[in-house]
């Protein structure tokens, strides 16, 4: 299996300071800073790229799940939003909440959250967030 690597470049102070971040495919390649992290600022910020794995990776779980089960998906839309909070005298990433919205001809929605549920559980990314991150989810048939 592959190795996927990132890597970030930062310079000077945490809250005056800037910095780069660039996956080894090149999709993402941006900038981010104090201000996009803890504020309203532009650019990226690793709770907004947590998200998108998050996102990515429970999206084909739940569809290979789904196909598994004997009800392919038609179109599935997963979006995640992982939020950070101080606790104590340190940062730390406490919640990521899933929505999921699908259409699966011949899913039953009983069936469906199952299958959700058991997916959120065990992802690789819900896997590695595991035991760290509350990890929510909406999910519903439309």
């Amino acid at each position: 299996m592959p190795t996927r690597r990132a890597s970030a470049v930062w310079e000077g102070g945490l809250q005056k300071g800037k910095g780069t971040v660039k996956t080894e495919s090149g999709v993402v390649d941006g900038q981010y800073s104090f201000g996009s992290r803890f504020e309203s600022g532009k650019g990226t910020n690793p709770e907004e790229l947590l998200a998108a794995a998050e996102a990515g990776c429970f999206a084909m779980a739940l569809s290979a799940a789904l196909e598994r089960a004997g009800t392919p998906v038609k179109r599935l839309e997963a979006s995640a939003a992982c939020t950070i909070d101080k606790v104590g005298d340190a940062f730390k990433i406490t919640t990521m909440k899933l929505t999921v919205r699908a259409t699966v001809p011949g899913a039953t929605a009983d069936g469906f959250q199952k299958t959700a549920q058991a997916t959120k559980d065990a992802c690789p990314v819900s896997v590695a967030l595991k035991g760290n991150v509350a990890i929510d989810l909406d999910a519903a048939l439309v």
